[in-house]
This record gives structure tokens, sequence and C-alpha cells, in this order.
């Protein structure tokens, strides 16, 4: 402490007027105090001149760092004066509020006794400040050990906070006399692990306890804090918690007694910000050039990356080898990583960051994944690889203007980071400034810090006017250019995957986004017109229950997937939830009749559950089946079929649709010990669709409509999102009032959202721009929080845009007004458009329900296919829906849920795929009528032909069209493995061979061909080659045609002898996506055979062998989905998985042999064993092969069909 006694006498010209609003100045009379260093200051005291009447009664006080610059020091709800003493004797202390960090200490006099003049003694409390920050590089660490003598102790806390780049890595271990714990990063999540034995194990033989957290490799503090109390284990990683059992409490855990401690490494006390710089390959037209680096030695190439992404597929970099001719593409296809042919590691599209190193030495290609704990593949070659004038990451520039950059797979959408060439990072800031290569529609993300160390460096101005650049360049210049790469992407349902794109597959699920309920992960089924999320339960095979006298009743329990909070969160949230539940049964009855006692039942619903007397199709209460309901059973005397309690085979299945009464938790089935009982069950897994939340919308059609809602509680915090679609230039999204506070979120331009709040301190305004208008009719995303420290702002995917909070400031938002949304109380810059998806600190608004009871508001919101309608791709319609929308894939010769499944087939030499095409009247006037719509114009001025295909078969006939005026038109590939193209539009004239420039057809790769002919002008493209044009001879008319074939022809009489025998021979090897103007004959065949005027021949088998990722046995890979793959019911035999029978059968048999001697019981013994060996093994073949989802088309091709002796594949 510190104590001053300074007495102060001050002329006329320098006297103090008390004005509130006093304006500081150098003219002013001051106490200042030096404290020798930075000091963490707590309270200060004053008292009068010793045996005076000096005395302060007001002051302010002001602190620096420097001496030079000051800052004023606020408290809560004053304007900053302290008040002083009464005399000159008593000590008026004041504990500031929150604590500040300086060396220069300042007194500025504000009133004092009128009778006397400025005196006072001053101390000041606190300590020398401490660094409270360590900063470790991956090879050091600091280590503690306890002080002697330490007694073990019922609880112990260690908290800490952290921020990393680095995905992996220790933060804490802790060692007990024979057991350790350890806190560490892994994959960017937090893991608790427990060791037996205090020596080093790898973390996968250690006792893993728990994980916490996502993404925490975002350079972003995150708040940790470890709890053993009463053994337990309490584990908080920012607002997500848990609890656990610590099975063996460390002995020696005292942290507070902790005296001894060693540094190791380069441990620095301070943590500087690494100028990491990302970019974002946000749009299909992404791309960056970057000029080639000269390679230390012959033959040498190093290139590496990191890249984070969500997509299955994109190209990550690309380059030409002048010396060869050839080129490299590095690109992910299925999530895997593939060079050219070889490929390596899996699952890269989970959102992480994943490190690439491309190198080549010494006639060795070599590419590793995520360096130490990923996996490498290696391959000999036998020329060097070096580089071209130019690489390409991400993308291809635009044809026009590319000579030397093709991309034959996907763009990629994502992130990219640390790049290098040669073993030196590339400065993504000169690349910014077009110094170095050349990009496009590309974000680059600079972090805050290096932004402010930028201006600082060139803008040595005042504290002042530094403020007003650099709130001008996060307004202009940051948001243009800056992206959230660190930003965690988990969308909270199903179907907010599918509306970004996403295909089926497994994703993270967070329901709650920031808030206490952990992401889950789940499949989500986007194959039907629903969307599906299913969770899986331990027992979702149809199992076998034998009778058995010695027991009353069978019970079955079913443990999900899921946590009990993410269960309830997914029902509740989903707009239809659904459970299968069957029984199949001999001679056992399921619920008896409604008046009596039931035989069987189940328990379902939340927590614990409450039993359930109805069974699947029927309505809770009931006591019924469904065919009760419908009445249908076999016995009209009772409501369920197994209640018949027949001796043969009967089914009871239908599905749980109420909502209170999922999951299903366990089943008790009763009437099984009789003898010849004998049943099987089976209880799907819990699928829910629609999300109430993400649909959940309001209209508001008039800029004075608007909802209210009470008033918004967010003192200290605030989280608000919500979905936009507006025509409207401006309006206000959301507006709520005090008496002086506030906090609204408005579009206050057609390109920026702005976001304002005063608490107490004047308004506080975070802008974001965007580079394209936000008035498009299209949705937008808007996410706003405000905390004590700093308010943020996000946009679509465009950079956040933060403020952070004034020091010595308000904090607390003191709110009395409802909240209104979609306008404001003076009922001015009201908004027009739609609203959805509006949370409020993670508790989803219903707008729907108020806007059904408020004038000029409409429930729900049309028009989603101008936000959404581009996801359905490759000719697909858009097709609206109440929520959301589906794509019409009929136009297209793709599949999937939009339309991006490609159709594909294996055809062998017998294979014939006949399309007929509608017959000329006079030939049809005597046939029925069919309906035309599924077919096409008999007579084509133009053709517009498309397909892929695969095949070593040279020469080979791909396509073929017939007419009935002996014309044809003929797609094939020649002796001389090039593309030939054959029109014959005049019967009476050879046909005209146009031949394609292109080699090396017949090479078992996947090679896609368009042509298209209007009149006599015909344009043939291959690949990614030029397009190649030519002109007929002939009318260019193609009169009444007749068919299209696919692989073998047999109707050849009107052929020359040439084609006739090339079409005899048929076709071997993949099409895929066939499209002759507007007809898919392949699709057709396919899935349509029964109502396409398709007729089949041969063995034609769907494939996957169309995408292009290779096909050869060595890259098969079976794909086995989460979903729910049983079959229809045979009533008359039930499906059973013998690999469970219960083991009531065991006792059923026991009970029977006790009678045999001792010899027979060893004889039957044996053989019963051995039967059961013989009758096990089919069943478990027959399971596996039930795995693949149910298709009539899901036999894969043997490798032999697709020859690939030269396309090495190297997995790992």
């Amino acid at each position: 402490s510190l104590s001053l006694s300074l007495p102060l006498s001050l002329s006329p010209s320098h006297s103090l007027s008390p004005s509130p609003s006093l304006s500081l100045s150098p003219s002013l009379s001051w106490l200042e105090v030096d404290l020798g260093g930075r000091t963490r200051i707590t309270a200060v005291a004053t008292q009068g001149r010793y045996g005076s009447s000096d005395w302060l009664t007001s002051y302010l006080l002001m602190f620096s760092d420097t001496g030079n610059n000051w800052k004023q020091y606020r408290q809560e709800d004053s304007i900053g004066s302290f008040p002083g003493n009464t005399n000159a004797d008593s000590v008026v202390q004041h504990a500031l509020q929150q604590p500040v960090l300086a060396r220069y200490l300042r007194l500025v006099p504000l009133e004092w006794n009128p009778s006397g003049r400025i005196g006072l003694r001053l101390e000041t409390y606190g300590c020398p400040y401490g660094s409270d920050v360590v900063g470790f590089d991956g090879a050091s660490g600091l280590s503690y050990r306890p002080a002697p003598g330490l007694t073990p102790r019922a609880q112990d806390c260690v908290s800490l906070k952290f921020k990393t780049l680095r995905s992996s890595g220790t933060l804490l271990q802790a060692l007990g006399a024979d057991h350790s714990l350890t806190l560490e990063l892994q994959r960017g999540q937090l893991r608790l692990l427990l060791r037996r034995g205090t020596g080093s194990l790898p973390s996968s033989e250690a006792q893993r306890q728990a994980s916490l957290g996502s993404l925490l490799d975002d350079q972003h503090w995150h708040h940790v804090t470890l709890e053993r109390r009463h053994g337990h284990i309490n584990l908080t990683v920012d607002k997500s918690a848990l609890q656990l059992h610590d099975p063996a409490p460390l002995s020696r855990w005292e942290f507070e007694q902790m005296t001894n401690k060693c540094r190791t490494g380069n441990v620095t006390f301070s943590c500087p910000d690494p100028a990491v710089v990302a970019v974002t390959f946000s749009s299909p037209q992404s791309f960056l050039q970057l000029p080639g680096a000269t390679a230390s030695w012959p033959g040498a190439l190093s290139a590496g990356l990191q890249f984070r992404t969500w997509n299955r597929a994109g190209l990550l970099l690309t380059f030409e080898i002048p010396q060869r001719g050839g080129v490299v593409w590095l690109y992910l296809s299925e999530a895997r990583l593939h060079l050219q042919v070889h490929k390596a590691g899996s699952g890269l599209n989970d959102g992480q960051w994943h490190s690439v190193q491309l190198g080549s030495a010494q006639g060795r290609l070599t590419i590793a994944v995520d360096q130490e704990e990923g996996e490498t593949a290696q391959a000999r070659l036998a020329f060097p690889v070096t580089t071209g004038s130019h690489l390409f990451f991400g993308g291809c520039p635009a044809e026009e203007t590319n000579q030397e950059c093709r991309n034959p797979f996907n763009v990629f959408q994502g992130c990219m980071r640390l790049l290098t060439l040669e073993n030196q990072l590339i400065d993504l800031i000169v690349v910014q400034q077009r110094l170095l290569g050349n990009y496009s529609h590309l974000y680059i993300d600079i972090h805050t810090q290096t932004l402010i160390s930028l201006l600082l460096m060139v803008f040595a101005e005042v504290i002042s006017q530094f403020i007003v650049l650099l709130y001008w360049s996060c307004v202009n210049r940051v948001v243009v250019e800056m992206v959230p790469c660190s930003l965690a992407v988990f969308e909270a349902s199903c179907e907010a995957y599918k509306h970004r794109g996403n295909s089926s597959g497994l994703y993270h699920v967070d329901l709650d986004g920031s808030g206490p309920i952990r992401a889950q992960l789940v499949y989500c089924n986007m194959t039907e017109e629903q969307t599906w999320l299913v969770i899986q339960h331990n027992n979702t095979e149809r199992t076998r229950v034998a009778g058995s006298s010695g027991r009353s009743h069978h019970s079955a329990y079913f443990d999900y997937s899921a946590e009990e909070k993410q269960l309830m969160a997914i029902i509740n949230q989903s707009e239809h939830c659904e459970q299968e539940l069957s029984y199949h049964c001999r001679k056992s009855r399921l619920l008896n009749t409604p008046v009596g006692s039931p035989f069987s039942w189940w328990v379902g619903g939340p927590g614990a559950g409450g039993v359930q007397s109805y069974w699947g199709g029927a309505v809770p209460g009931s006591r019924q089946c469904s065919c009760g309901l419908e009445e249908s059973c076999v016995d009209p005397m009772y409501y369920c079929n197994c209640d018949a309690d027949r001796g043969e085979w009967a089914s009871d299945s239908g599905l749980l649709t109420h909502k209170k009464s999922l999951p299903v938790r366990s089943l008790v089935l009763g009437d099984l010990h009789r003898a010849g009982s004998e049943a099987a069950y089976r209880v799907g897994p819990l699928r829910c669709h629609g999300d109430k939340n993400f649909w959940n919308a309001a209209f508001f059609d008039k800029e004075t409509s608007y909802l209210h809602f009470p008033t918004f509680r967010a003192e200290l915090s605030a989280d608000i999102s919500f979905l936009f679609k507006t025509t409207a230039s401006s309006g206000v999204f959301l507006e709520n009032l005090g008496i002086k506070d506030f906090i609204r979120i408005e579009l206050s331009s057609s390109t920026e959202v702005l976001f304002s709040f005063d608490v107490g301190n004047g308004p506080l305004e975070v802008r974001v721009r965007a580079p394209r208008p936000l008035d498009d009719d299209r949705w937008h995303r808007v996410r706003a929080e405000r905390n004590v420290k700093e308010a943020s702002l996000s946009v679509d995917a465009l950079p956040v845009a933060t403020r952070e909070a004034p020091d010595d400031g308000h904090v607390r938002l003191q709110l009395n007004s409802l909240l209104f949304i979609g306008g404001t109380a003076s009922r001015q810059k009201g908004f027009r458009g739609c609203i959805r998806a509006l949370r409020l600190n993670e508790e989803t608004q219903d707008l729907e329900e108020r806007a059904r009871i408020t004038p000029g508001v409409q429930p729900g919101c049309p028009g989603h296919c101008s936000s959404y309608g581009s996801l359905c791709r490759n000719q697909g319609r858009c097709v609206e829906r109440s929520q959301g929308f589906t794509c019409d894939c009929g136009p297209s010769a793709y599949t999937g849920a939009f339309c991006h499944r490609e159709v594909s087939a294996i055809f062998k030499s017998t294979t014939s795929a006949r399309y007929s095409f509608r017959e000329p009247y006079e030939q049809s006037r005597n046939a029925s009528a069919l309906s035309s719509s599924i077919y096409s114009e008999v007579t084509l001025r133009g053709e517009d032909i498309s397909l892929s295909f695969r095949t070593r078969q040279s020469p080979a006939l791909l396509l073929y069209v017939s007419s009935y005026y002996k014309e044809h038109l003929a797609l094939l590939i020649n002796k001389h493995d090039k593309l030939e193209v054959r029109y014959k539009l005049d019967g009476g004239r050879d046909a005209e061979v146009l031949r394609s420039r292109v080699r090396n057809l017949a090479d078992g790769q996947l090679h896609t061909l368009v042509v298209h002919r209007h009149a006599d002008a015909v344009a043939v493209q291959v690949d990614q080659n030029p397009r190649e044009d030519f002109n007929l001879t002939a009318d260019g008319e193609f009169n009444t045609i007749k068919a299209l074939v696919l692989g073998r022809v047999s109707e050849s009489d009107e052929l020359d002898p040439e084609l006739a025998r090339l079409a005899s021979l048929g076709f071997t090897g993949c099409l895929s996506v066939v499209q002759f103007n507007s007809i898919s004959p392949l699709k057709a065949a396919l899935l349509h055979p029964d109502t396409s005027p398709v007729a089949i021949s041969g063995p034609l088998v769907q494939s996957q062998c169309g995408s292009s990722a290779p096909t050869n046995a060595d890259a098969a890979e079976n794909t086995h989905h989460l979903s729910d793959q049983s079959g229809s019911v045979n009533t008359g035999q039930p499906l059973v998985n013998s690999v469970r029978t219960d083991s009531a059968l065991i006792g059923g048999v026991i009970a029977v042999v006790v009678f045999l001697t001792a010899l027979g019981l060893a004889v039957v013994a044996v053989f019963l064993y051995r039967r059961k060996e013989t009758y096990g093994n089919p069943e478990v073949k027959r399971t596996k092969a039930e795995d693949s989802p149910e298709s009539p088309f899901t036999d894969q091709p043997d490798s032999h069909n697709i020859p690939s002796e030269t396309a090495k594949e190297f997995f790992i």
C-alpha cells in the first residue's frame, strides 16, 4: 500500500468546476502515483490532511501503463466519480468492482470542503501483477511437484483456459502413486484419460473416461474445469459439462500446496497469436493459382497444405508435368484422398483440419495425411515429377481464360491454410494483394490480432484516430475478405444438413447450439421424400424366442446410441417420430382381450418410461393391434392376430408414432411357457423427420406488422440467431427497449446488417457488409452475440465482425418493454419478408403460434425453391413443399435426393436394353392407346446425347438409334480406340462417319461423351478435351425413330456389314447417365422397368461404376448405412436370426436330457452342439448379406468385368 499526504493550494485560475460533464485538460490539477511496475489495483482509500479543514468530497480515478495515455475508471451505474471524505480524520475506502492493471494512477479532484483547500492522504491496495498466461511450442512443459507431508483431501479443482491451432496435444497430466490422469486434445476434442501405472502409455491403451467439445483447435479461448469431489470427477468445457465416477482417486493431487516447479523446453510467459491466414473456397468458380517452385534438386517436389471441408469430393491441387505432358491431380472422392489413382486417408470430410504433404524424390512419389497421426502412401515412378509453371488449388479458372488447368472432379468447397511449396510457407497476404499468383471467389481470413498489428505498424496515430481506422478497416476491408474458417459448423438437424446440399450419411447434430446438450452422431437418410434421422439401439435385428416351462416371461432391454437429453430433444424437435414394433408367433398370445390382463407389454417414453399395452399400428390406450383397428384380424373375436393362439405362424406389426411413448425402452413377452410356444420380435431403430425449429417461420407483409414476445432476458449475455429472406432493402428484424438501454438487429441497407445495443455507455454498433445484395428473396442466416467482453455478428458464411466492450463501462443490459420481432415499438422501419428459426439464448421462439393470432402476419413462409432450387442438379426440377422442397429427377438421367447420384450399369456381351419410341400412326392405329408422356417426338431435327462409359473392348458399340425408314445413328469406339459418330439420315445413301481425334478411349478409365446436333451441324466433346465440330451432307432430319439400343443389337438386317458385325458383339463394360434428348433409357431400364417402354435381355446389373473413382477389385469398398433395412414380413413364416436364439432353448434341452443316462446325455450334448454350428453358420452369412441397403440392383460387378492392369491403387 502507499500513503501520501499532499496539501494543495489552488489560485482562482485553477479552480475546479464540479460539473458532471467535466472536460479534462492539461490545466487541471491532479495527484499522480508511479507504482514502479504493472500492478493489480483492487481498492483506493482517501483521508483529509491531518489537523486541517482540507479534504476532498468527490474525485475521479485514471490509470495508465505509459504515463501518457489515460483511461478513466467507471463503476457500474455511475458516471465514474467517487465520493470522498466528510472530515479530515476518517478514512473512506472504495473497492474497485473490476480490478485494474496499470503502473500509473492519477487522482483528479472534483469537489472539496468549501471552507478549506484541496488536501488528501491517498492509499492504494493491490499486488504486483504476474503473467497469467504461458506459451508452449509442442515440446515444452511445466511440471509441479507437491511439498512433502501433504494429506489427501476430499476434493480438488483445476481450472484453465487454452487456445491452440493444433488439434492434438496434452494439456495436463496428474500423477498418482500407481495411476495418472490426463487431459489431452485429440482431433479438436478434449479427452479425459485414466491410466493404470505411472508409465507412459499410448492413448489407445489408456482407459478413456470421457470426451467433450469439438473444433477446440480454432485459436479461441476455451475454459476447462476439472473437479474431483467425493469419488466423482466433474469435467466442464465452455458450457458443456459431465460427471463420471473416479475409479481410483489420485492420492496426491494437491495443486494449491505444490511449491516445486520445473520448466522443460521453450516455455514463454506470453501468448502471441500466430499470423495464420486461411482461404475459403466458397463457390464452384473458386480457385487459387500460384507460380510453380523450382525444386532444390532435379526430379524433386514438395508441397503441403491443411484443409477442412464437409464435402465428400473436390479438387485440392493440380499441376502439369511438362517433361511428360501429363497432369497431377490431388483430390477428395468419397471423403478419401486420391492422388491420380493412388489414395490415402479416410473420413476426411469431418470438418476438422487435415494436413497433406506431397513429395517426390528419387523416383518415389509420397503423400502423407495428418503427419504423425495419419497415414502415408508411396508409389515408384519411371519418370521424375516436377511442377509446371503454375499450381492450382481448389479448382480451375474459367475455360475461356484457362489453357493449363483441367479438373475432371468436383471443385473443393472449404478452407485451406499453411500452404507450402518447397518447404516455404506461402504468404497469403501477398496473394491477397495480388502481388503473387491469382485467385477468384476466395475469402481470405486474417486473424483480428494480425490485422491490428498491421494497422499499428502503418498508422502511428493517437488512440482515438486508431479506433476510427480500425473501424473503417473492419467495415470496408475485413468484412469483404475475411471468413470464419474456425467456426463450428454442426447443424441442429438432418433437415438443416439436407438444405446445405449434403447427401445421406453420418453427421453430428447439435440440437441446442452452444447449450449443454452435446452434439450427437446420427445417420441422416435423405433418399426418401422425407429426411429421416435414425438412431440405433443395441438390438434392431429380428430376435427369436423359444418357449420354456422354466420361466413365465421374457424381457428385452434396449440401449440407444444417444444420451437421454439428446433423445428427448430429438423427439421434441421433430415433426414426426416412429419405431417399428413387430411380433411373430406360433401358439404364443400377445395382448389377450381388451378386458383381460395383457400377456405382453412394452415400456417407452422419457426417463424410465411408462408401461404401454397397445401394439404397433394401434393408438395409445386401445389394448389392440393394427388389425383390430382395421377389423382385419384372422379371428374377428380378437384384436390381434397372435391372440387367436393358432399353431401356424402369424404376426402383428406396425409403427409406433405417439411421440410421448417413444423411444421403446424394454419389452416383456409373457405367453412363452407352454409346450410348442415360439415367437420372434423386432424393435426397429428410432426414426424421426421434420424439424419444427428449422421451419418455424412467419411472413410479415406490411412494414407496420410485427410480433411481440415477453422481454428478452439478456442482462449479461445474449445469443440471437435466425434466418430471413426479403425483397425490401431495409427493415428491423428485432428490437427490445429499456429506459435507456436497448438491443436491435436490422437490415440497414440491401448489403448491410447492423447489430446495435446500449448498456448505458452509449450505442455500440457491429456491422457486416455483404459483397452481394441480401434483398434477393433467398434465405440468409444471422447470428448476433453479446457478452461483457465483446459483441459479434455473423451473416451467412461471411467473416464474423466483433467489437470489444469498454473496459470501464456498464455491463448489464436493462430491458423492460416487450420484444418486437419484424418491427419496432414506433411501427417505423418495419421488416417485410420472412423470418424463421428464431432462437434467443438457444431457445426456439414459436413464430407460427404468434402469427396465427396476429393481424398482418402469416404463419409459415412459401417459396423455398428460390433459395434451395440450385441444390437440384443435373436438370432436376425443384418442387415446392409447405416445409422445404424436393427434387424431381424425372427429367434427369441421375437419381438421389438432389439428382446427384449417377445411374450406372455393368453390361456383358449378351446384354441388351431396348427403348422403343412411339410407332407411326399407320402402324399403331389398331394398337391400344398408351400415354404419350413417356415417349419422345419421332422425327428429329437435332439431338442432345450424353453418356459416360468405361471399357477395354475395342471396337465397341456404345449406343444405337434406329428408324422406320432405314436411317440410324450409332456411337462407337473403333479399332483404333477413337470415337466414331455415324449418321445415316438418308436411307438411299451410305452413313456419314465423324471421327474424333481423342485417343485411348478403351483404357478402362471413365470417359464422358457429349454429342449435339442441330440440322447438319454436329458438335462432339470427349472428357475435357476441346470441342470438335462437323457438318453433315444429308438434309439433317432424322425421320420416325424407332428404338434406342444399349448393348447388343439383335435387329441388324438394315445395317452395313461392318456395323452389323459390331452390333452383334455387344458391349462389355460400364455405361452411366445415358441421356437422349429428354429420354433417360438406362435409368428407365434400371429403376422403372415395369412402367417404361424398355425391353431387357441378358444380365443388366446396376453398379456404381460410373463414379470418378477407380473400380478395380483392390479399390472396392462396401458402405453400410445405419438405416432400417428390414424387408416386408411374410406372415406364413418369420425370418428369424438364430444367432440371437434365446437361452430358454438351452433350458428346455436340459430339462429333457436330465432323464437320460450319463452316456446318452454326453452323446446328445455333442450332437446338439454340432447341429448348432451347422445351423448357425448359414444364418450368420445371411445376416451379412442383408446389411446392404435394399435395392433390386445391389450386386457388385466382378473384378474381371472391367480389367485394370495399369491403374494401380494404394489404399491405407
